[in-house]
């Protein structure tokens, strides 16, 4: 299994969309991270981009993020990447917590950008 988390100076980025990178980290069936890498995120907004599929193909089933629109959630879904919303901290320790159980979808997308409704890359969530 491999858990992708949006990434900014090794915390959660609470935008999907706009992270520095994706940290990837791989579970082996013990539920231990054997492995972490960095992908570099997509210039632009995430959400219109290809990031999805290559999360997808790099083997990501799973996505722990801050915040994230309702548009992003369905781009990740329709690739099979099931996503929890409303992760802060650490990455790692939020994988780890993941793995234990602890971690809970909030349920919260992100529509609080700017008070029009709109987010940066200029589309309607």
């Amino acid at each position: 299994m491999k858990i992708a988390v949006p990434t900014r100076e090794n915390v959660v980025d609470d935008h999907f969309g706009h992270c520095a990178y994706y940290t990837l980290f791989t579970v082996d069936d013990d539920k231990n991270i054997t492995d972490t890498e960095t992908l570099p995120s997509p210039q632009g907004c995430g959400c219109k981009s290809n990031i999805a599929s290559v999360l997808k193909e790099k083997g990501v089933t799973v996505m722990l993020a801050g915040s994230m629109g309702d548009g992003a959630l369905k781009v990740l879904s329709d690739q099979g990447i099931k996503v929890f919303r409303g992760c802060k901290g650490d990455v790692r320790k939020i994988a780890e917590g993941y793995l234990k159980g602890f971690i809970l979808d909030s349920g919260i997308g992100c529509h609080h950008h700017q008070e029009d409704g709109e987010h940066q890359c200029g589309h309607q969530h």
